[in-house]
């Protein structure tokens, strides 16, 4: 099943070879690197970024942050996919 992102529900979302989210510690804040880029993502981009670990369906990221901040699910799917779509387009995440 997919929305108008055309990300299906069993999407197992991970970072491409070359990009990683990392904590720079000197400046206290996390960042996800590829190349020629970096990228400050927001807290709640942050959250579903460290979730796009390659095993976590769609599916699993959404029930998983809905449950965690107690938000409507369907708002945090809409958000979810919206971000992954956007990363995709820019080659930050594989879908």
């Amino acid at each position: 099943m997919s929305t108008e992102t055309g990300i299906a529900a069993t999407t197992q979302p991970r970072l491409p070879r070359g990009v990683r989210l990392k904590h720079d510690e000197m400046r206290g804040e996390w960042l996800l690197l590829a190349p020629e880029r970096v990228v400050k993502p927001n807290p709640i981009a942050l959250e579903i970024l460290k979730r796009c670990d390659g095993v976590a369906t769609l599916e699993e990221i959404v029930d998983g942050l809905a449950a965690q901040f107690s938000a409507d699910r369907a708002r945090v799917d809409a958000d979810v996919r919206a971000l992954l779509a956007e990363l995709a387009g820019k080659r930050m995440v594989d879908l």
